[in-house]
């Protein structure tokens, strides 16, 4: 079979698709590593895609910063822990792989690009009380601050974050002194920014030094094959069809497809309403590579999130905008409580793991007890702590319900008055005790991590609720993005039903069947594997003959 044309509109060695993390690494990687013509195509208008809008973390055990820091580690305990996230269900090949590369990657980006990851030193693993993690951190690596007035006219095409203006400075500053006026007043001259924005920044610096072309509004729809290799793309651009000859390879990096319904309805494990990714990731690679006979694995996992939204959609076009409830949840002053006004989990847990738990099923009432549910604080809450658009001491957010009683408010959300203000009552008794002793919150350093380190733990989460007003937000079940879809070899070709390479196809990023099976090793778990099999694909696609 071909469906390979007579003539091509656009020729190069390589036709990368996507612009997030995994996608600028692979064409990075494919350029440094001998393919001499590389080809990025993005969907949208923009550069970054979800990785943009991240905390631009990657979590990549046994990185080179380890072992500069003196933080021990070993492969065993990697493959065991990972082992324990994902019981029965990593592939050993891909795993080996990932652990392998992962450092590599970190060294080139050291030589060959402006990026730097720095150690995030204490960031605890995200189940520190399993066998192998690190439960004091160290395979969460972050980006350094990158000024974008190095990307000129390029700096307005870099994604936004997700709320709120850019930050001046990385996580692990944040968690130091505050810089002085001066160096403030530099960095804003500079238009410096960290996380998510300072590693798509200086991908994108390389991407530019490099000469490398960016086709935007081009939609990737259909791979073009000779025989069974896949030699080339179709793609929507401009309301015409574009041909795109790869000489070499095509390499899927297209994100997830949390934002195509029929797709989250036939693959996801449980509800899922609350996609916090752009909305871009509707899941074209996964279908183009289905259509070309592509075995798919992880498909009912997802990098499961809270989300709220906002009252006043802000996203792009109709898409309402969802906004992370993290830090909301693991500051002390607050709880989560389900549709019968009761606590239902830790609250200060790592997300993915929480999302799981919005799953629990009640073969009784034949549906998920826990959805919908809510998060709820008090005033001394927003006096003293972020509450999404939020910042402290401001009027809550729009989109969150107010009551001067616990009786009132839930009445506003639609629960039982007389359960909410036992459960909370409840709650502050633990406080008042030290141990939270119906779900463990603040036993482990990630709940600690996560919430007011101007406390001792526990108390870092563990905080009373008891100033009115009171205030509730509705939080859905959301995903950083899904991880399921084509499945690849150690080399990031993707497979075909019988387990041998597609020639000429590679997937990365959350357009593959995610390498940890769905098991978030800790922060930097969705974009550390991600780029590393974009790396991985880069460099095995150039050296084909």
């Amino acid at each position: 079979m071909s469906d390979s044309p007579d003539q091509w509109d656009v020729e190069a060695d390589v036709v990368v698709l996507g612009t997030g993390g995994a996608g600028l690494t692979a064409a990075l990687a494919a350029h440094d590593y001998g393919a001499a013509e590389v080809i990025v195509l993005e969907k949208s208008g923009m550069v970054g895609g979800t990785t943009a809008m991240s905390g631009g973390m990657l979590w990549i055990p046994l990185n080179p910063r380890q072992e500069e820091a003196g933080v021990a580690d070993s492969l065993e305990d990697v493959v065991a822990y990972l082992d324990a996230l994902a019981p029965g269900r990593l592939d050993p090949d891909t795993l080996e792989a990932f652990l392998e590369a992962g450092p590599q990657m970190v060294r080139f980006f050291d030589e060959q690009t402006p990026l730097r990851l720095g150690l995030f030193r204490d960031f605890p693993d995200y189940q520190p009380q399993l066998v192998g993690a690190l439960p004091h951190g160290g395979r969460s690596l972050e980006p350094d601050v990158f000024p974008f007035e190095q990307l000129g006219s390029w700096a307005t095409r870099v994604n936004p974050p997700k709320a709120g203006p850019p930050k001046l400075t990385s996580r692990m500053e944040d968690r130091r002194a505050p810089l002085d006026e001066q160096a403030v007043a530099l960095r804003q001259q500079q238009d410096c920014r960290g996380e998510g924005q300072a590693l798509i920044g200086s991908l994108l610096r390389g991407i530019l030094d490099r000469a490398i072309p960016i086709h935007f509004e081009a939609r990737a729809r259909r791979l073009l094959r000779d025989g069974p290799q896949v030699v080339g793309v179709m793609a929507e651009s401009g309301g015409r069809q574009v041909r795109y000859r790869a000489r070499k390879s095509v390499i899927i990096a297209t994100g997830g497809f949390e934002w195509n319904q029929q797709l989250v309805q036939a693959f996801l494990r449980g509800p899922m309403t609350a996609p916090v990714s752009v909305p871009e990731n509707e899941g074209d690679g996964l279908l183009m590579a289905m259509e070309v006979g592509a075995a798919l694995g992880n498909m009912s996992n997802a990098w499961w999130v809270m989300a709220a939204k906002e009252s006043s959609a802000q996203g792009r076009g109709t898409h309402p905008n969802y906004l992370l409830c993290s830090s909301e949840r693991a500051r002390p002053g607050s709880i989560l409580v389900n549709r019968t006004g009761r606590r239902f989990v830790n609250e200060a847990i790592n997300y993915n793991a929480l999302g799981q738990v919005l799953h629990n099923f009640d073969p009784d009432t034949y549906d998920y007890p826990n959805l919908p549910y809510w998060l709820i604080v008090d005033s001394r809450f927003t006096q003293r702590y972020r509450l999404f658009t939020s910042r402290a001491g401001q009027p809550a957010p729009p989109f969150a319900k107010a009551a001067d009683s616990l009786e009132e408010l839930a009445a506003l959300i639609g629960v039982d008055g007389a359960v909410l203000t036992d459960t909370v009552s409840r709650f502050n008794a633990a406080v008042g005790r030290g141990h939270d002793d119906e779900f463990g919150r603040g036993d482990s350093t990630y709940d600690n991590f996560w919430g007011d380190q101007s406390f001792e733990p526990p108390h870092c989460t563990l905080g009373v609720i008891d100033q009115p007003p009171f205030y509730a937000v509705e939080v859905e079940a959301g995903v950083l993005g899904t991880c399921g879809g084509p499945k690849t070899d150690a080399d990031a070709r993707v497979l075909d039903l019988g387990g041998h390479p597609i020639e000429g196809l590679y997937a990365a990023s959350n357009a593959m069947a995610g390498v940890t099976a769905g098991g978030y090793g800790g922060a930097g778990g969705t974009l550390g594997p991600g780029m590393t099999f974009g790396f991985i694909a880069g460099r095995h696609a150039a050296q084909k003959g």
